[in-house]
């Protein structure tokens, strides 16, 4: 069952129509809430007038700020800085002001244009610079600290600045390092604001009555999406409950809480369930990727080794914090790549603008800093004269070394999956024609450290299972993978495993399905669970046998020894009497340590990639003809959705490559809709594309396996870049590579006059 191809559990549900997304749920007596968003940046609010959409059809209840009845209106994971509704200050265009609850949600929505808000507009900050001027209006004054995780507990604002936390991190000596280099190679990279496009937007249903709340989500992190309700409507944990339905895509945007608390709220002063559903639009303008700006020092020797290393990272959060400290310092964290640098400094900033709130996304910030570190790799390489292979096989860290000081040594074969990559594409082969070229890159991500996961396995009294996991399905394949261990273990047909949706209050608790840990470290916890079931199977088999449970086996939900056999239903049966089951339990609880970051990675999530593009100079139009993508993953538990999850990740990074950013203008996000914003489709796929699982059974997760999902996408824009770089002689150190820029750069290495965004 482990490394085979099993089926998905939840295609049939899925291709019959039959799985149940939030938009399928409907709770009775379900009202709907819409909400009036600000057409400006920044404001102070001086009036609002609601008594005309109070009048209009259908509508119930029509709230601001200051008629939600909570002991706190603010939120967030690492500060407590976003209001529910707008409090007397608007941060952001697009941030709700006021909501509108009505009997459906076309009146709802007919509702909100009879809202009048006025306010007198303030200065803002809509870019890295502006906001950390001398003279900038700072967003928040004292930001007030979150504590509901250890890790950002003890977070770092500069006073007086825009500036939400700053990390920083060194060994060596930076400066004689660079003093002792024989090239010394300073640019600067730049990544854009991008956005999510799950293709389900943010949904939550909420239902209050005198037994607490249930809310139905669309969430990533039921669990810590549960405290924070707990507490803002101060009810004990017991009284909270959160379904989880299917997810139509979840790439981090729907971690932590987002629109959960307001619709509690709402629920609340209405006394009716409400929905509120966001539409396409909206989710653009609720959440993105953090934009960076990283300039990035690196002395070498003649010979190619790297001496010292320099990091200066900017990362814009946007209006709220939300997860941005943690994305600041857990990426900031492998921000001088995968190499052997005695000599390191890194600062890291995350600075508030009048912008989008920026969240989790795939990656974590570590795509925006490989974009640099690997870009810079083939720079060094270049003006050195050297293979760019040659130069990261000599610099990369070798299996055993030491990554960060107190941490888990380097995990993986980096040496080997460089090899594979670039066999993969050819690498020393010569170029088929003109225009062409070919990149590499390899990169490093930190999973969540540490992180606690429990499992529940049930055999029924018929010989099936049921595991009981709140990992949350979200198109991953999550639930096929925890399945099949179950079905391993206990030596069951995939089909007799039934995995129960995610109901907190019935599931046990689990952290998080992110950072590529779900399989990996939930399925330590499914594991345990499911052999404390085989165990006592073993025990019952062996005592109603009359055998040692050491000659006892299971085998197509049989318990056979050398002493006969017996069905797990009638063991079950014989042990229990009419009725009854046996219950296993597994919990995954990750080391502390000692490193910078206090938890101790369980596994280091790596990629490598290689490409092969062919430009046209006279357009910019680059063609990707070849795309090669490595992952050392320990053991596939199931190769295909292995595969899936790879392939998904470079198509992608491909998007953040070539044409993805949300473009502000004034304070203003000009391209919020699926009409402007432009994502990867079929016609964008390589010419050619493969993915390759390197297997050595060294994961700390069931069977050897470790995390994946990440790691394909994260090498994806260096990569591309090396090879239009060498295919073209430009650099380009600006996101994304769009034909216009491609153009440009042509343009002015014929001029000799570097653009902004390109390097010779």
């Amino acid at each position: 069952m482990i490394g085979t191809a099993a089926k998905r559990v939840d295609t049939p549900e899925k291709a019959t129509g039959r799985a149940r997304f939030i938009s399928d749920v409907v709770v009775p007596g379900m009202v709907h809430a819409k909400l009036w968003r600000s057409p400006v940046p920044h404001a102070r609010i001086t009036g609002i007038d609601v008594s005309r959409a109070q009048k209009a059809p259908g509508v119930i209840a029509v709230l601001t700020a200051a008629d939600l009845r909570v002991k706190d209106l603010y939120y967030g994971p690492a500060f407590k800085d976003q209001p529910m509704l707008a409090d007397g200050v608007i941060r952001h265009a697009g941030e709700p002001v006021v909501a509108v609850v009505a009997d459906t949600a076309a009146h709802a929505e007919a509702a909100c244009p009879l809202i009048s808000v006025d306010y007198s507009e303030l200065p803002f900050v809509d870019t890295l610079d502006a906001a950390l001027a001398p003279a900038a209006p700072v967003l928040h004054e004292r930001p007030r600290l979150a504590t509901h995780f250890r890790d950002l507990a003890s977070l770092k604002p500069i006073p007086g600045t825009n500036i939400c936390h700053h990390w920083s991190y060194g060994r060596g000596d930076v400066d004689r390092g660079f003093a002792e280099a024989d090239l010394v190679v300073e640019q600067t990279f730049t990544f854009p604001m991008v956005h999510h496009y799950s293709l389900e937007p943010h949904c939550a249903i909420a239902r209050v009555d005198p037994g607490g709340i249930t809310v139905w989500a669309s969430t990533q992190h039921p669990f810590p999406v549960r405290k924070e309700l707990a507490e803002m409507f101060e009810l004990p944990l017991a009284r909270v409950q959160v379904i989880v339905p299917y997810l139509g895509g979840a790439y981090g945007n729907k971690s932590y809480t987002k629109i959960e608390p307001l619709t509690i709220a709402l629920a609340s002063h209405v006394k009716r369930p409400v929905r509120l559903a966001l539409t396409v639009e909206e989710g653009f303008k609720t959440v993105r990727r953090a934009a960076v700006r990283y300039r990035l020092k690196t002395g070498v020797r003649r010979d190619g080794t790297l001496v010292a290393r320099d990091c200066e990272i900017h990362y814009q959060l946007g209006a709220y914090a939300d997860v941005g400290p943690r994305v600041v310092q857990k990426s900031a964290y492998t921000g001088a790549g995968p190499y052997r640098i005695p000599n390191l400094r890194i600062k890291a900033f995350g600075v508030y603008t009048n912008t989008v709130v920026s969240v989790a996304f795939r990656g974590y910030g570590v795509p925006q800093l490989a974009w640099a570190y690997e870009s810079q790799m083939d720079v060094i390489a270049e003006q050195l004269g050297i293979d760019p292979l040659e130069l990261r096989l000599k610099n990369v860290l070798k299996r055993g070394e030491t990554f960060m000081e107190g941490d888990l040594p380097v995990d993986c074969d980096y040496e080997n999956g460089l090899r594979k990559a670039a066999a993969a594409i050819g690498w020393n082969e010569p170029a088929a024609g003109p225009r062409r070229g070919k990149g590499i890159a390899c990169t490093i991500k930190a999973p969540l450290a540490p992180s606690v996961s429990s499992a529940m396995v049930r055999l029924h009294a018929d010989g099936s299972a049921t595991l009981l996991t709140a990992t949350v399905e979200i198109g991953q394949g999550a639930r096929t993978a925890l399945s099949q261990i179950v079905a391993q273990e206990l030596g069951l047909p995939l089909n007799r495993v039934r995995i129960a949706r995610s109901e907190i209050g019935m599931t046990p608790y689990d952290q998080a399905t992110s950072a590529s840990r779900s399989t990996t470290l939930m399925g330590l916890a499914v594991l345990r669970a499911a052999r404390d079931v085989r165990d006592q199977l073993l025990a019952l088999g062996g005592r109603q046998l009359g055998s040692e449970a050491s000659a006892v086996t299971l085998r197509d939900g049989t318990i056979v020894c050398p002493k006969g056999e017996r069905s797990y239903a009638e063991a079950v049966a014989a042990h229990f009497g009419t009725g009854g089951e046996l219950i296993g339990r597994g919990t995954y609880r990750g080391e502390r340590g000692h490193a910078a970051l206090g938890g101790e990675a369980p596994f280091w999530e790596v990629g490598m990639a290689a490409a092969e593009v062919e430009v046209d100079e006279e357009t910019g139009r680059v063609r990707l003809l070849r795309y090669v993508s490595v992952a050392d993953i320990g053991k596939a538990i199931n190769p295909r959705e292995c595969e899936a999850q790879e392939e998904g990740a470079a198509m992608m990074g491909i998007g953040h490559t070539f044409f993805e950013q949300m473009i502000y203008d004034g304070g203003q996000l000009l391209n919020p809709s699926l009409i402007d914003y432009r994502v990867p489709v079929m016609s964008d796929l390589p010419g050619e594309y493969r993915s390759l699982l390197v297997e050595n059974g060294d994961g700390p997760g069931p069977y050897g396996a470790k995390g994946i999902g990440e790691s394909g996408l994260i090498p994806t824009a260096p990569a591309i870049a090396n090879a239009i770089a060498r295919a073209i002689g430009v650099r380009i150190t600006d996101l994304p590579m769009t034909p216009e820029r491609v153009w440009q750069a042509i343009e002015a290495r014929r001029r000799q006059v570097p653009p902004k965004g390109a390097r010779q």
